[in-house]
């Protein structure tokens, strides 16, 4: 049994770690955070949690006193939180896993030119927690940072395409969509109702930061630098991303090698369901699940490959996976406490 904490429970995927965590077999949850509700049961904020989680927030102010009766603490604050944190849970011997951006580059001069906020832990012992990608690493990280939703989703997409070197690398072209929890839980002009409700944006074409995570982990699968477009787009629904993602084969692939390459990193994956040549998946067949669903076409007249892929943002984006990360670090099964059954309709 683990003794586990999480700070800021009260955002979106705070909260949905706290439902995991509820249900999970071989974890304690000892310590809830936030600094807007300290004082207040959770249950009194989220009131679907009645009777599941009534613990009283704490503020992080005594986070000596959470750290020294935590095994794991999970970090659900926006970027530039986790840091302090992270050193001092490494001072402690305590597993960090932060589903923020502070750990999740290698160089931190990329963090800090996309984030603008000065990185105080350069030289930690970060590994990226993506687990289908790093799952041996991660089996002894001190700190985990956990992929981030639209990276997780675009990633996972085209990663077999990457390390195979079976697509042009000057030519990825990445287009996803995410429900409106991903803006997070702090009212914002564009998740306004009247403003999202019936509408369909771009938003952050050339700047978005999850740009330079999607191209350092092609990067590290290529063996030499990536760079590609990302454009996201805010849809309409609560959770969900859809990540359709092109790039021009090279030349002579066939369909059947692509097939092979996706089979091959992922037949053995249980979170990643391949549903194959021109097949079409959708959000809410994975929503409220840590699945992630892809399919590819090829269109032979163009020589470009098609792939489509759907996670649920608070889940695989996020929570689910942050679970995900935990049960390997901590020698369980990768699939304790995980809902295996997505919520449908």
């Amino acid at each position: 049994m683990k003794k586990v904490s999480i700070l800021g429970a009260t955002g979106y995927a705070g909260v949905e770690l706290v439902k995991l965590i509820a249900n999970h077999p071989q974890a304690e949850l000892v310590h809830i955070t936030s600094e807007s509700y300290t004082g207040q049961r959770l249950s009194d904020v989220y009131p679907h949690l009645l009777s599941l989680c009534d613990k009283l927030l704490e503020s992080m102010n005594d986070l000596d006193s959470i750290l020294d009766t935590s095994d794991v603490v999970f970090v659900a604050l926006p970027h530039g939180h986790a840091m302090e944190v992270g050193k001092k849970a490494l001072e402690k011997g305590v597993t960090l896993i932060d589903l923020g951006a502070d750990y999740r580059f290698d160089d931190t001069n990329v963090y800090e030119d996309w984030y603008h906020v000065k990185h105080v832990h350069k030289n930690a012992p970060r590994v990226y927690g993506l687990a289908e990608l790093n799952r041996k690493a991660i089996k002894n990280a001190s700190i985990i940072a956990n992929a981030g939703c639209y990276t997780t989703t675009s990633i996972l997409a085209l990663a077999p395409l990457v390390k195979n070197h079976l697509i042009q690398l000057d030519s990825i072209l990445i287009d996803a969509k995410s429900g409106t929890s991903g803006a997070g839980r702090s009212p914002k002009q564009q998740t306004h109702f009247p403003d999202f409700y019936d509408n369909f944006a771009a938003y952050g074409a050339c700047t978005h930061r999850h740009t330079p995570e999607i191209e350092q982990a092609f990067s590290h699968l290529a063996g030499q630098k990536v760079m590609l477009n990302f454009t996201p787009h805010l849809v309409p629904m609560s959770r969900g991303i859809f990540s359709t993602c092109y790039a021009s084969l090279v030349e002579g692939v066939t369909k059947e090698e692509i097939t092979k390459a996706y089979e091959d990193l992922y037949g053995q994956e249980y979170f990643v369901r391949l549903l194959g040549l021109g097949a079409y998946p959708s959000v809410k067949e994975v929503r409220g699940s840590n699945f992630c669903d892809i399919a590819w076409h090829v269109d032979e007249r163009t020589h470009r490959v098609i792939v489509l892929s759907v996670t649920d943002n608070l889940m695989k984006g996020a929570a689910g996976q942050a679970i995900q990360n935990f049960n390997i670090v901590s020698g369980f099964d990768e699939k304790l406490g995980l809902p295996l059954v997505p919520m449908y309709p």
